[in-house]
């Protein structure tokens, strides 16, 4: 049964080696990350599950101790998912595999997490709502009390500036996604346009719904400790218990 669940952003940025000079611009931001972290650990989970998007190549379970990595944007950072798994220099993931971005981050977010055992799941962006429902259900039942880091983006079109430049429907949908977030609603979560968050380019959507499964029927009230969208891209920071 899910007993608690948090929701962060995805970006790489989090990371300040990542960021740079631009890394105080998101202190804020990483703050409330780490509080979400910390009600994960207050609500004693049996099982942690880390969501985020996935390329293909990475979609799918990752196991703890699964390795990621940042030296794709220039930075020479490893992580590990938890510490209960493979000691340090063992082989990365199931079959070789490093975590993906988003999990990495996660990893990252997480850093000495020894609260409960942790696996990851990388998920794919045109995953469709029923299978997300269906994916999260089964998370959900697979632990008498289980906890979610629920890793993604909303859209990446705010600005003239951002990666998918200037949509006006880009700040209506992340104004419903922040309200979904903020009332634990389930209901408004599933409801949200694959396609538009496609076009909108918003990373969050299918981790998203993978929570709404999860979360149906278990009664967790939201709070919502973050919304803003720096450098054009929705950033929310959520925990639902």
């Amino acid at each position: 049964m899910l007993v608690a669940a948090a929701v962060c952003p995805s970006a790489p940025l989090l990371v300040p080696e990542v960021a740079a000079g631009a890394a105080p611009e998101l202190d804020a931001l990483r703050a409330a990350c780490a509080d979400a972290i910390g009600v994960l650990a207050a609500s004693r989970p049996d099982r942690l599950v880390v969501i985020g998007p996935a390329e293909q190549s990475v979609r799918g379970p990752h196991p703890e101790g699964s390795r990621g990595s940042f030296r794709e944007f220039g930075v020479e950072l490893d992580v590990r998912l938890g510490t209960h798994g493979a000691e340090p220099g063992t082989e990365p993931g199931a079959a070789g595999r490093l975590l993906p971005p988003s999990l990495a981050v996660a990893a990252w977010l997480l850093g000495g997490w020894a609260a409960a055992p942790v696996e990851g799941l990388g998920v794919g962006e045109p995953l469709e709502q029923d299978r997300c429902a269906a994916t999260g259900a089964m998370i959900a039942a697979a632990a008498e009390r289980v906890a979610l880091l629920v890793m993604g983006d909303g859209s990446a079109c705010r600005t003239v500036k951002a990666p998918g430049y200037l949509d006006e429907r880009a700040e209506p949908f992340d104004a419903s996604v922040a309200a979904a977030l903020a009332a634990a609603d389930t209901a408004a979560l599933a409801a949200l346009d694959a396609e538009l968050a496609d076009t909108l380019k918003a990373a969050g959507r299918a981790p998203w719904q993978v929570l709404a499964g999860a979360a149906q029927g278990a009664g967790l009230a939201g709070q919502l400790l973050y919304e803003d969208a720096p450098y054009g891209v929705g950033y929310f920071v959520a925990t639902w218990t």
